[in-house]
């Protein structure tokens, strides 16, 4: 299974998805369901936000810093994405 954010380019006609592949698109704005959102609202409110960069090669680099720096702390990130809904079932 592979889940679809609904990113304009996950929906184009012409994509060979093999058969043992199921997609599984969320609806247009579902955070709950895609916990990469949390994690982009998380970094603009800490470190990518009420800046002005001069140049491209500054937003990648302020980027990558907060991306490294959210990495550095496993704890944090597994707070943000995790879903209290979504147990561990065993057998």
């Amino acid at each position: 299974m592979v889940v679809l954010d609904g990113a304009g380019w996950h929906a184009a006609a012409d994509l060979a998805v093999p058969e043992n592949v199921t997609l599984l698109p969320l609806p247009s704005y579902a955070p709950e369901l895609n916990p990469v959102e949390n994690v982009w609202e998380y970094l603009r409110q800490n470190k990518l936000s009420h800046r002005v960069w001069p140049d491209y090669e500054a937003i990648v680099a302020t980027c990558c810093d907060a991306w490294n720096w959210l990495l550095a702390t496993p704890d944090r990130l597994a707070s943000i994405t995790r879903r209290e809904w979504a147990k561990v079932v065993s057998n």
